[in-house]
């Protein structure tokens, strides 16, 4: 087990959107194929002037981006034509493949909290070049149980299946415990898996986590237990180990540096590739430059 503490993130900038990224992280850069994961929140919108999330059309390739809300609304646009607000219980999975672009922001009329989180699926090597698409789930599996309550993102736990589309052996589930709730989960022992707490407090085998740092549990497990003493809400991912070697820069997966370049100058240069997203009130995100040395692929640890 390892606990991962997460790093301050400012979207768009210094002065942009408060966000803490476990993943990657200095120890582990992926969980099974989960290889970026952003939590925010509970961020007040109630000040004058705080407009909330703000991230302009921006590209994306070789990933799955997974957003879920814990509370408020977030407005997705992307270059394909979808126009979606997500709302806490929904799930938005937007597949790159060979290359997207979208923006993300909170609406016009929106609730006073801000709460969720922001992953990335790395795509195999097999679908990486797949054209782009995007699913937008309202009515997600429910498995209750005691004072357990899980809702399945993506994948199978505990014997209920998602209708979200995945590419490699995947779960992702959020744990809801009522107070003083108590429960061991099913685990798959193929599979590694790790725990975020995204409201509340819980023991999960023996460790306490709170908000901020990602909890690696490992592979080989068969089930893992949770309890708490107030109410609580988690986030379990997990995977088959992931054994492709990753190239991972701004918001592109690839292969090695030279694709990153690529990737890189076909949105600079504004190609078809990337599409067009209309609607949103800002200009597109510039590239930042690239490193002066050359970007080398790495596996699931450093």
């Amino acid at each position: 087990m390892e606990l991962l503490e997460g790093a301050p993130v400012a979207l768009g900038g210094p002065r942009g959107f408060a966000v803490t990224r476990t993943l990657p992280n200095r120890q582990r850069r992926m969980v099974g194929a989960w290889c970026f994961l952003d939590a925010y929140g509970p961020h007040d919108l109630s000040a004058a002037g705080d407009a909330g999330m703000r991230v302009g059309p921006h590209p994306h390739t070789g990933l799955q981006t997974v957003t879920w809300l814990v509370a408020g609304e977030v407005l997705h646009r992307d270059c394909l034509g979808n126009t979606q607000e997500i709302r806490p219980g929904q799930l938005n999975l937007m597949t790159a493949g060979r290359g997207i672009s979208h923006s993300e922001e909170t609406p016009a009329s929106h609730s006073a909290v801000i709460h969720g989180v922001q992953l990335w699926v790395a795509l195999p090597h097999a679908d990486r070049d797949m054209p782009p698409a995007f699913a937008h789930h309202e009515d997600l599996p429910v498995v209750a149980d005691g004072g357990l309550s899980a809702t399945v993102l993506i994948g199978t736990f505990a014997g209920a299946t998602s209708p979200a589309r995945s590419h490699t052996p995947l779960v992702g589930a959020e744990l809801t415990l009522a107070a003083g709730a108590s429960a061991r989960l099913p685990l798959s022992a193929d599979f590694e898996y790790a725990v975020l707490a995204l409201d509340g407090a819980a023991d999960v085998d023996g460790v306490s986590l709170k908000p901020g740092p990602l909890l690696y549990l490992g592979a080989g497990r068969t089930s893992v237990s949770v309890s708490t003493g107030s109410a609580s809400r988690l986030l379990l991912l997990g995977g088959e180990p992931f054994a492709e070697r990753l190239v991972m820069w701004w918001n592109f997966v690839a292969r090695d540096h030279d694709e990153i370049v690529h990737m890189r100058a076909d949105w600079v240069a504004g190609t078809p590739r990337f599409g067009e997203v209309h609607g949103y009130d800002g200009p597109p995100i510039p590239a930042p430059p690239m490193p002066i040395t050359r970007l080398v692929p790495r596996g699931s640890t450093r």
